[in-house]
């Protein structure tokens, strides 16, 4: 672990420790919570998983540590069904706003969007579906205006013991998801499913970005829980994402397209009142836009869960993973040259099938915790991933810290903090050794030689409510993306491998009462 990653993990654990600071009254409200004059529609909630010998929570208050659910922190409000129009506009001095390796220089990046959230409750089905849409304005040479769409669609369907959801996250985005340049928690968050609980293992996350690209990233999934007793379930998912770029950037990178099958089974034991354990298989299989670059692995985790309902949620695994590779490479007819430079130092490429059985070990950690006026959240994760559009594939490491607090009754202010790194798990195929033509510089190559790089980000913030309906927001971020100094072999004159980019952003919310539909 270098200097920079020890700053970044130590930095990110001293916020988790510092964001439980003055736990003294209630937290207020989000004026996007629905009603709470409609307590009495409170009988109408679905009815609990479980029969008349039920002494477990129900599902919905603790869901099984292997699902895809997650307990709920906020206070339990009225079940109705609603619809939540809203819009956010804003202005931004970005520094580097292209997301150039080694690029500087401010501009102005002005985004309009408008957001709905649909909620339909009915006696044994749960629909939720939200979109935020609209458009960016990039001050940047080759970029002005692009689209930024975002929908998240959730269908329950309830019985005695049990439930099935369909889930399906989409985004149409010129940057990554991961702490992207749209400020941070509490601003216009645009990315919502895909980039938090299923980013890791089910392949939901763009995981930094190398200029503006626009590209389509969709993630579905369909998952199962069944109570087997009131202390013991059993869970099923199936998902399948896939990430599309549309062109190069505005510098001529390029990058890899990818889709990703992902299936997930697990066995669940209540211990009690606040404690569970599970046991889990899952199974990735990639496939690259790039020829010849296909891999899978095998994935089995303990899981042992600690909650308290509306208070904590903690969430500890780990496990081994077994990666398969079968790339169609090439070696160099001279083994004394890079294979990257061969053709240019008087060798051949020889094309050659590369297979080998990587044995890692998958991790995930979370704790969410609610105090008085603060709510954290904190979470670790390991797994392989597509490579984010710049590798076809890649051992990631996902860390990432939030915190938001009420100052008073109208200000509010939030930290978000996000870092990753990210390890190439297969060579260079004969297809990416041609397009890259022998060079190693930042355009041109579909995948550069680097055999690693890192992203992060950290920002803050402060919100004020202007009455009921208008909140005005400003935002401080930081991100930067860094290549492995192998980014640079071959490389012949000066050569850059880490983007710095600083945004500062001024916004305005208007988010109106919720509109009763039941």
């Amino acid at each position: 672990m270098n200097k920079l990653q020890t700053i970044w993990i130590v930095g990110t654990l001293v916020c988790a420790v510092s964001g439980a600071w003055a736990q003294d009254s209630s937290t207020r409200p989000s004026p996007g919570d629905v009603p709470q004059d409609a307590s009495q529609d409170a009988q109408q909630q679905p009815a609990a998983a479980y029969g008349q010998d039920n002494a477990a929570v129900p599902i919905s208050e603790n869901p099984p540590l292997s699902g895809l659910d997650l307990p709920s922190l906020e206070p339990t409000a009225a079940p109705i069904s609603y619809i939540q129009p809203g819009a956010t506009f804003s202005e931004s001095a970005e520094s580097n706003a292209g997301s150039v390796l080694g690029g500087s220089g401010v501009t102005s990046v002005s985004h309009a969007l408008g957001s709905v959230t649909l909620k339909r409750l009915w006696s044994h089905y749960d629909l939720a579906l939200d979109y935020i849409g609209g458009a960016g304005y990039y001050n940047v040479q080759g970029q002005s205006w692009v689209s930024l769409q975002q929908m998240d669609f959730d269908q329950k369907i309830i019985w005695k013991r049990g439930q099935l959801s369909l889930r399906d996250s989409f985004s149409y985005l010129p940057e990554g998801n991961f702490g992207g340049s749209y400020g941070s928690l509490g601003s216009e968050d645009v990315a919502s499913l895909g980039s938090t609980a299923f980013g890791g293992f089910w392949g939901g996350s763009t995981l930094g970005n190398l200029g503006l690209a626009s590209h389509v990233l969709n993630l579905s999934l369909a998952d199962v829980t069944e109570n087997l007793s009131a202390r013991s379930s059993i869970t099923a998912a199936g998902g399948y994402a896939f990430t599309h770029f549309y062109g190069s950037d505005t510098t001529g990178n390029s990058f890899i397209g990818s889709s990703q099958t992902s299936i997930q089974v697990g066995y669940n034991r209540v211990l009690d009142q606040h404690s569970q354990l599970a046991l889990v298989y899952g199974y990735q299989g990639f496939n690259f836009s790039v020829l010849g670059t296909a891999f899978h692995s095998h994935v089995i985790q303990g899981l042992y869960g600690h909650r308290i309902s509306g208070r904590m949620d903690f969430l500890i695994g780990a496990g081994p993973q077994f990666t398969f590779i079968d790339t169609q490479s090439a070696v160099c007819s001279d083994p004394a040259l890079p294979v990257i430079l061969c053709p240019f130092l008087g060798g051949s490429l020889v094309p050659t099938t590369i297979k080998d059985t990587q044995i890692g070990a998958a991790v995930q950690a979370r704790l969410r915790y609610k105090f008085p006026k603060t709510g954290l959240d904190l979470e670790y994760q390991r797994y392989d991933t597509s490579g984010s559009g710049l590798f076809a594939g890649a051992q990631s490491n996902l860390v990432s810290f939030n915190v938001q607090r009420p100052l008073s009754r109208v200000w509010d202010a939030f930290l978000d903090i996000g870092y990753s790194t990210n390890s190439r798990i297969q060579p260079l195929s004969v297809q990416q050794l041609s397009q890259c033509g022998g060079s190693t510089s930042q355009s041109g190559c579909a995948a550069n030689n680097a055999t690693g790089y890192s992203y992060g980000f950290f920002g803050g913030g402060l919100h004020r409510a202007l009455g009921r309906t208008f909140h005005a927001y400003a935002s401080y971020q930081f991100n930067e993306l860094r290549f492995d100094p192998s980014f640079c072999t071959g490389s012949t004159g000066p050569c850059n491998r880490i983007s710095h980019r600083n945004v500062v952003t001024f916004g305005l919310d208007w988010t109106p009462r919720p509109i009763r539909i039941d």
